[in-house]
C-alpha cells in the first residue's frame, strides 16, 4: 500500500534534490544560516511537498496548480545555486551538475503537468 505520489519519479527526484540541498545548506557558514541556507532548504523541500499535495487532489486544475508551485520552487533552487556559486560556496562543476539535474526535473514536471491539460 502506498500513496499515489510515491510512485512518481518526479517526486522521487525532488526528494533526492531536497536531501542534497539540505546537506549543502548545512555546510554553509553561520552568517548564511537564516538567509541563503534556510531559503535553499525551504525551496528544495517545497518541490516534493507540492508534487505530493497535488497528487492527492481529485481536480486536474488543482493538480496543475500544485505542479506550478513545484516549478516555482525549482526556479528558486536554481537561483539559490547561482547565489551559492557567486558567493564561492560551490564550484562551477557542482553548479553545472545540479543545474542540469534541475533542468531535467523541470522538463519532467512540465511533461507530467501537460497530462492534465487534456483531461
Amino acid at each position: 500500500m502506498s500513496f499515489k505520489f510515491e510512485k512518481l519519479s518526479i517526486w522521487e527526484k525532488a526528494m533526492n534534490l531536497g536531501e542534497e540541498m539540505n546537506e549543502l545548506a548545512s555546510k554553509l557558514p553561520t552568517h548564511e544560516r537564516f538567509n541563503l541556507s534556510d531559503q535553499t532548504r525551504r525551496a528544495a523541500d517545497s518541490i516534493a511537498l507540492n508534487i505530493a499535495e497535488g497528487a492527492i487532489l481529485q481536480s486536474n486544475k488543482e493538480q496543475r496548480r500544485f505542479l506550478g508551485y513545484a516549478l516555482r520552487s525549482l526556479a528558486e533552487v536554481v537561483t539559490c545555486l547561482y547565489k551559492l556559486m557567486n558567493r564561492n560556496y560551490i564550484d562551477a562543476s557542482y553548479f553545472k551538475e545540479k543545474y542540469n539535474f534541475c533542468y531535467h526535473l523541470m522538463n519532467m514536471i512540465i511533461a507530467y503537468r501537460k497530462k492534465f491539460d487534456s483531461i
